[in-house]
């Protein structure tokens, strides 16, 4: 068992990482519940784990109810929201209870602001059963929905009590959610560690391959790093926790142009991003095109989309940076980007010019 905590004063919390965890999860959760019953709210894809997890609470004296929640990226909207709130109303959720997020980050992101508004808040447990979940969208307090205008515009900074990380459950999931999540373990080589990213691509293979050493070191490196990011940058007053978001204001507007209809999984927008900061980067003179060209080299060795091409977006420049606009991150008009000096070597750049930005979208292969 790897036990990584989260030092945010008394709003700190560990993040408990362990083969067949699930199984045992009552032993962890039960202190948390102080006697209380436990709500679930899972994902309809993951009801053999919901299971495990009632029958873990049940044999630690626990009792739970369970609310269930249709995947996909649809589900995070205010429609959603409404329907949870009203069954976790209906179910008499008290302020002192513990709402607990089973599934993918949708399920964790929804969750989690269901949680911080309602009775103006409440206590949530985060059990993320995706790679992209475990390595990074449970961890670090951020919770939304998304709207017509954009991805996660509305949302609070709300930490869990505890995080579970089961890797076991990982071998139930599709390959193409899998290989979304390790979009967002490449990018922690990318922001700062470079060490890191040449490990992806020395094992990134076997990752995918559900190779248990790789996954295990894979996600404990992603969520010590997002952890120590998150303690010293919370609410993303100071800068350092924005190098989180590299890739994402290029692939929020990827998904955006899709529609969060699923075509593009927030992993598959957040790896054609990344490559787009890198080439971006090495237009502008910032980076070199090597480096460049090995990020996007590894992305597609993991059959991620490494631009726009790859990624079934054809709209023009203008239409993607529209879609920027509406970034939850812009203020004074101006719009933060990570960019990069080099692998590992990822900053944040507030004077970038969004028409340069659209003329280099416009010269990217459709």
């Amino acid at each position: 068992m790897t036990v990584i905590p989260v030092a945010l004063g008394d709003r700190s919390y560990d993040i408990v990482i362990e083969d067949g965890v699930l199984a045992r999860a009552g032993d962890h959760l039960a202190p948390i519940a102080r006697g209380r019953r436990m709500v679930i709210v899972a994902d309809a894809n993951v009801p053999m784990h919901l299971a495990t997890l009632r029958e873990s609470l049940s044999a630690a004296g626990v009792a739970s109810e369970a609310i269930e929640i249709p995947a996909g990226e649809g589900s995070k909207s205010w429609a959603t929201l409404e329907r949870l709130l009203d069954s976790l109303l209906a179910l008499g959720v008290e302020r002192g209870d513990h709402i607990v997020a089973l599934g993918g980050g949708v399920i964790g992101d929804l969750v989690g602001f269901a949680a911080a508004i309602l009775k103006r808040g409440c206590g949530f447990v985060q059990v993320p059963t995706t790679l992209l979940a475990q390595v990074d969208s449970s961890v670090g307090g951020k919770t939304g929905i998304n709207t017509r205008a954009g991805k996660n515009l509305v949302g609070a900074f709300h930490q869990p009590a505890l995080v579970l990380i089961d890797p076991t459950t990982l071998d139930t999931l599709p390959p193409r959610e899998v290989r979304a999540g390790y979009a967002e373990v490449v990018k922690y080589g990318l922001i700062d560690d470079p060490d890191f990213f040449a490990w992806c691509e020395t094992n990134g293979s076997a990752l995918l391959a559900g190779d248990p050493e790789a996954r295990a070191h894979a996600i404990a490196r992603s969520v010590t790093a997002k952890a120590r990011i998150v303690g010293a940058d919370e609410r993303e007053t100071t800068g350092t926790r924005a190098l989180l978001n590299l890739g994402h204001t290029f692939g929020h507007a990827l998904e955006a142009e899709a529609g969060f209809d699923g075509s593009l999984l927030h992993g598959e927008g957040v790896a054609a991003g990344m490559a787009l900061a890198f080439a971006y980067s090495a237009e502008q003179g910032l980076c070199s095109a090597a480096d460049a060209d090995r990020v996007a080299a590894h992305l597609r060795d993991a059959r991620l989309p490494d631009g726009l091409a790859a990624a079934g977006i054809s709209a023009s420049g203008e239409t993607l940076v529209a879609h920027m606009l509406h970034d939850k991150k812009r203020e004074g008009g101006t719009l933060p980007f990570l960019l990069a000096r080099g692998i590992g070597a990822t900053y944040l750049d507030r004077s970038v010019d969004l028409k340069q930005v659209a003329a280099f979208l416009n010269r990217c292969p459709r």
